[in-house]
């Protein structure tokens, strides 16, 4: 790790984007410090862990160890005697850890990874409502609906907590019901995108009015058995998430941009 590098490492890990945390236990702290910088690209791929740096606090080896084996099982380290903890290259991660999600939508590559998991949802969850209107049960059905209900319930708070809960609700139940378990799987992952955009501010403070529509429509066309119009309405679900993230994302860089041309001259 270069000086420069070191230096913002050690700015950052005393000064955590996560108030979380901030007032975790040293191993959650120990671990977000670690895991950003190396997702973030301040600790290169090569580069060995270097020592932790939790202001007064000193982790024991128990807990380093610990951290670090959390890490190499998100494929973000790997392990060697007498070498140590070395970071691997990007095409190594578990890209679909929930955690690692999370740090890329903290670090500079937010707007890629924001895109990349937009491309994922287009190719998984409109198949998910098609095999869903042959696959879901009674209870899916009614999960769904209630999810849709509380979704409209809050749209006049669609970035707070409980239009949250109910839109991971409802994709969570989508992928369920698909029956598929490769769907299935994928629940923990679409939720990181829902709440990501939420926490990072990327949500507007109305829900569109046509998404909420269409999510209702998902509901009754899987109870009906309309594979291609389930299809077809979480379609334009998934599109207009993705226009939405990619309008907030572009404005949240237009306003970030004088505040860093203001930073840079008065340096």
């Amino acid at each position: 790790m270069s000086q420069v590098a070191r230096v913002e490492f050690v700015k950052n890990a005393r000064k955590p984007d996560d108030e979380t945390a901030a007032e975790g236990t040293l191993h959650d702290r120990l671990l977000d410090q670690w895991g950003a910088a190396i997702v973030d690209g301040t600790i290169a791929p090569g580069d060995r862990l270097p020592a932790p740096d939790l202001d007064s606090q000193r982790p024991s080896r128990t807990v380093t160890r610990e951290v670090t084996r959390v890490l190499e099982a998100m494929g973000l380290v790997t392990v060697k005697r007498k070498v140590g903890a070395t970071v691997n290259p990007r095409q190594l991660w578990n890209i679909y850890d929930p955690q690692v999600i999370e740090w890329r939508l903290r670090g500079p590559d937010r707007g890629r990874t924001l895109h990349e998991l937009s491309e994922l949802r287009a190719c998984v969850e409109p198949m998910a409502a098609q095999l869903a209107a042959g696959n879901a049960d009674q209870d899916q059905w009614a999960k769904l609906t209630r999810a849709a209900i509380d979704m409209v319930a809050n749209a006049d708070r669609a970035d707070g907590p409980d239009y949250l809960r109910a839109d991971e609700t409802f994709h969570r139940t989508l992928l369920e019901a698909s029956g598929n378990a490769m769907f299935a799987a994928l629940g923990d992952v679409i939720a990181s995108v829902l709440s990501g955009r939420t926490r990072h501010e990327l949500m507007p403070r109305k829900a569109d009015e046509k998404a909420l529509r269409l999510h209702g429509d998902v509901a009754a066309l899987i109870r009906r058995g309309d594979a291609e119009g389930a299809r077809h309405a979480m379609d334009w679900i998934v599109d207009e998430s993705d226009r939405a993230v990619e309008q907030m994302t572009r404005k949240d860089s237009e306003d970030s941009a004088p505040a860093a041309d203001k930073e840079s001259s008065e340096s």
